[in-house]
């Protein structure tokens, strides 16, 4: 019940945000080279900062 209130976590956030940015390079893969390329760039830099954050 009390789980509503729960605050993620910093390692929990960054792994939505880069889940989220790979469904959208996956979309653009085939539409726009370009824009799907910054949106796997700026996935590998969150999963950089995971990696950072969560040595193990």
């Amino acid at each position: 019940m009390f789980s509503l209130f729960k605050t993620k976590s910093e390692s929990e956030k960054l792994q939505k945000k880069y889940e989220s940015l790979m469904k959208e390079w996956h979309a653009l893969m085939n539409v726009n080279r370009k824009e799907s390329d910054k949106k796997f760039a700026e996935a590998q830099q969150i999963l950089d900062k995971m990696d950072r954050t969560n040595p193990n």
